[in-house]
């Protein structure tokens, strides 16, 4: 849609711009004639949810509402062409409105209209969000001394007094907790209870119940993407992943517990009386995917766990002479890893990958461990980004090396990982059926 309207906005204003020249006027009464009916034009198509309001929206929809306002100013005044006409006035305007429009439009043509796949389950989903004070930690991000806050949000079903099965997810490294809004819609609806955690300071931007807004550190920003373009030494990058984790582990952990808790309450939320405590999954997308997948191997309640295209960085117990000591300990739970092609490619370029590539070891070692590759996608293919922004996806994927890059529908790609999501913890976490997911799609 946004480039649908930048192009008709800009031939409009290539049009009257020639006009104007051929006529030698200024043609005022014409040029506020368009305004008024674009902006009326806008306003239909809102309405008609056309164009979807949002803040994609609001910098054209100011532009345009004082454009026609200047309009009926100069219809009204009668002062259609009292300035006197200069063709060089009239390219200078032409290029400036061109700018104003291109800007205004920006937001849409980086977060173009979308839509996520519709859940298929029978319950109508609620969401609610809270905020979390760990008494036991301090903020080591910032120099305040206050505790460490972690802002989450539930999905769950609204429609009915049962209950059901605890997820919780965390995001990628920049993630946040919307980042896979799609997937937590289809388990409420299919009656889960879902909750996605922002983790400030490595989340792109989080804001919790006091209203403050907390963005990435710059520290982070930098350690990942150092690790992630070959900066470091291999032991350099081992102890920076385990520092993330240890950050990760702790909230998760410490999220869990917190909605436990609350879950215990007789007077609490209504998303916490709807939660089982004996029926908990965990699931991550990349540095969430393999923190997650150390904090079941850790706890005892934790029924099944889904990792989302990341190498298990817990399961390096150590880094020593060039080697990795891996944990020869069965893994306990039930676990599935999703892989796009930019992970298949990294594991299929070590040797005895089986015994060398965590993720692989646990497969192969473990009784209940299934690996899903998705052909043709990309690491944010798992997760909303290539529906809500293909812009960020083809400037975050400008590195990756051909082959690795989304070829497959988005949408479809969603829609397939989000079903084997669901049947994964449908036989895990409720005992429904078996698990029919199993090597590449």
């Amino acid at each position: 849609m946004g480039k649908i309207i930048l192009m008709i906005a800009f031939a409009i204003i290539f049009i009257l711009a020639a006009y104007n020249i051929i006529t030698k006027s200024n043609q005022n009464k014409v040029k506020s004639i368009i305004r008024i009916g674009a902006f009326a034009l806008f306003v239909f198509l809102t309405l008609a949810w056309v164009i979807q309001w949002s803040f994609r929206w609001y910098g054209l929809g100011v532009l345009l509402l004082i454009w026609a306002m200047l309009g009926v100013w100069t219809l009204i005044s009668k002062k259609s062409n009292v300035n006197e006409y200069k063709a060089g006035h009239t390219v200078f305007n032409a290029i400036v409105s061109m700018l104003l429009v291109g800007m205004v439009v920006t937001p849409a043509l980086i977060f173009p209209q979308s839509t996520l796949p519709k859940p298929t389950g029978k319950h109508e989903v609620a969401t609610f969000t809270a905020t979390y004070t760990d008494n036991n930690r301090i903020e080591t991000f910032s120099k305040t001394g206050g505790n460490r806050k972690v802002n989450v949000e539930f999905w769950f079903p609204k429609d009915s007094g049962n209950k059901y099965p605890l997820v919780v997810f965390s995001p990628g490294s920049f993630g946040t907790k919307g980042s896979n809004t799609s997937t937590f819609l289809e388990l409420a609806s299919n009656g889960y209870v879902v909750c996605s955690i922002d983790h400030p300071y490595h989340a792109l931007v989080t804001s919790g119940a006091d209203g403050q807004m907390v963005t990435m550190d710059s520290s982070f920003i930098q350690e990942v993407t150092g690790a992630n373009n070959g900066k470091y030494d291999e032991s350099t990058t081992f102890k920076l992943e385990q520092k993330w984790m240890q950050l990760r582990t702790a909230d998760i952990n410490f999220v869990l517990e917190s909605v436990l808790a609350h879950a215990k309450e007789a007077d609490s939320e209504t998303v916490y009386q709807r939660i089982d405590p004996d029926k908990i999954g965990l699931m991550g997308h990349s540095l969430g995917g393999e923190s997650s997948a150390q904090v079941a191997r850790e706890r005892s309640d934790i029924g099944a766990v889904i990792n989302l295209d990341a190498d298990l960085h817990g399961e390096y117990l150590e880094y020593v002479d060039g080697k990795y000591t891996l944990n020869e300990k069965v893994y306990p739970v039930p676990i599935l890893t999703i892989f796009s092609d930019v992970m298949a490619r990294l594991i299929a370029a070590v040797p005895n990958a089986d015994t060398v590539v965590a993720v692989k070891h646990v497969t192969a070692t473990a009784p209940k461990a299934f690996e899903v590759h998705l052909m043709g996608t990309d690491h944010m293919s798992l997760t909303d980004l290539p529906l809500i922004s293909p812009f960020l996806v083809s400037i975050i994927n400008a590195s990756v090396p051909k082959g690795g890059g989304q070829e497959v529908d988005a949408y479809a790609t969603i829609e397939k990982m989000n079903a084997i999501v669901l049947q994964f913890f449908d036989v895990y976490l409720k005992g429904e059926g078996n698990f029919t997911y199993n090597g590449t799609y």
